[in-house]
């Protein structure tokens, strides 16, 4: 028997070129050279992989690192006060790592000239030292097949290349727990490029359409038939020419154009969270995400969709009243939130209060009673305002119902679910405005449930008027100026300056 161990020596790392450090002061030449070097450094790796896979020998262990942009200020100059980002709070270096450019070159553009016009100082673009794990080189919905005999069937991918490493893609700037070293540049942007690859990545598989489909405004919602009543809207919208909107994605990435009929096609399986994108070119359509039932749900989508940096998320979707006064179909705005559902306790502690954000609220309203024709003082006959409870158990009046009710009754809650509250912190604790209108669907607590008749009535009318509202809300807030929106409630004492 031979019972030598083979030693297996270091291998020799194999990169691009060193990158040179380029300086600039027009926001859309820096965005151009960060495309240039991210499509360089994965194109290597591709390119590497892909010549693995096809039989060529190993010659080495191959790596490339994301490009990143920086800044160095030396001054407390006092930046627009009215502003919620675009500026640093102190001297120092900052900086970020960058992945899919091309993906975020609108919002790059934005957040790089603001940096400049608020501090007088260039932007300046360079290799960071994060490798980019193989798997998020190839994109998302990638598929590669690798020969039986290649290199690759006899050395782990991770010997080989680098791949996604968790311990250093977590939350910590978004949390507020991020700690540089001494002599490390502080954080320029809420998620690092990985943390970026890794939610771009899944939500491709959650939703089931590519992350360059999602729009600015994000519509939630608990149940089917908001999308059933969403997609025949969208598709008669396309074929009537768009309106304005330049396309309708559907999952399986689906694309029906402006001025065409729609002919779904069969897409199998539907995802776990399935997204539909009423699209136009700035980004400033509307997504609506079927996020099922759940706090968990709620959270997962939302961790991801927050690396897009939308401008706001709603969610509109059925509640249990808690109050005798309401009727089933009534609407509640929620003004504050009872988080009972503890899937976020890890990252925003329950004493963190979760304010209403009066942009938000005033395009709810007003689009309550744009859509009702209900005004002023009429419009509490079918819509009351306060607390919404979120709670993690669906069949919370089963169980002993002193406590629950009784902490209800103390919070002044009018409305019950199991998403709004977890949506609403999630908006807060990734600095995306936010907010809900929910429909009264029933009233266990006083034995008011829906029989399968009025139900079936109840979702014809109901649920076609509430999305009309919802949409309309959203359409209102894309019309304000996005710095109006961003609002300052939802910024820390210590931010980082990209949105």
């Amino acid at each position: 028997m031979n019972n030598r161990i083979k030693i297996l020596l270091p291998m020799t790392c194999i990169s691009p070129a060193a990158a040179e450090r380029q300086v600039f002061d027009d926001a859309e030449k820096a965005v151009d050279a960060l495309i240039a070097l991210y499509e360089r450094n994965t194109a290597f790796l591709i390119d590497a992989f892909q010549a693995l896979a096809k039989g060529a020998a190993v010659e080495g262990r191959y790596r490339a690192c994301y490009p990143q942009v920086s800044i160095e200020t030396t001054s407390f100059g006092h930046a627009d006060s009215r502003l919620s980002y675009g500026h640093v709070s102190s001297p120092g270096v900052y900086t970020t790592t960058i992945t899919r450019p091309k993906l975020f070159r609108r919002y790059l553009i934005e957040q790089l000239e603001l940096l400049m016009r608020n501090h007088h100082v260039p932007v300046i673009v360079s290799e960071s030292t994060t490798p980019i794990p193989l798997h998020f080189a190839f994109g998302e919905g990638a598929h590669v097949e690798a020969s039986s005999n290649s290199a690759l069937a006899d050395h782990p991918l991770r010997d080989l290349f680098d791949t996604p490493d968790l311990n250093n893609t977590d939350d910590l700037i978004a949390n507020g727990e991020y700690e540089a070293r001494p002599g490390e540049p502080a954080p320029l942007a809420p998620f690092t490029a990985q943390r970026i690859d890794y939610s771009l990545a899944r939500l491709a598989h959650y939703t089931a359409t590519g992350a360059d489909h999602f729009q600015n405004f994000v519509l939630f919602t608990n149940y089917q038939f908001y999308i059933d009543e969403f997609t025949a809207w969208a598709r008669q919208m396309m074929a009537d020419g768009g309106e304005g909107y330049t396309a309708f994605v559907e999952p399986g990435n689906i694309i029906t154009p402006a001025g065409a009929a729609s002919a779904p096609e069969a897409v199998g399986r539907l995802p776990q969270m399935p997204a539909y994108h009423l699209k136009k070119d700035d980004h400033s359509g509307i997504t609506l995400v079927n996020i099922g039932v759940g706090p968990s749900n709620a959270k997962t989508i939302t961790d991801h969709i927050a690396v897009l940096r939308p401008h706001a998320w709603l969610m509109v979707g059925h509640c249990a009243g808690l109050r005798n006064s309401q009727r089933l179909g009534d609407y509640v705005l929620a003004h504050a939130y009872m988080r009972e559902d503890h899937v976020l306790d890890d990252d925003l502690p329950v004493w963190v209060p979760i304010p209403a954000l009066a942009e938000v609220q005033q395009a709810l309203e007003g689009a309550v009673e744009e859509i009702t024709g209900f005004e002023g003082f009429e419009l509490k006959r079918i819509m009351r305002t306060g607390t919404v409870a979120t709670i993690d158990n669906r069949n919370w009046e089963l169980r002993d119902q002193a406590g629950p009710v009784k902490r209800l009754s103390q919070a002044r809650a009018i409305a019950l679910d199991m998403e709004s509250a977890t949506i609403a912190a999630n908006g807060f604790r990734f600095r995306v405005p936010y907010g809900t209108l929910l429909c009264v669907s029933d009233k266990p607590l006083h034995g008011e449930l829906k029989l399968p008749g009025m139900a079936t009535a109840f979702y014809k009318t109901q649920v076609s008027q509430h999305l009309k509202i919802g949409i309309r809300a959203v359409q209102k807030l894309a019309e304000m100026p996005t710095e109006t929106l961003h609002s300052r409630k939802l910024r820390s004492f210590y931010e980082t300056a990209f949105q």
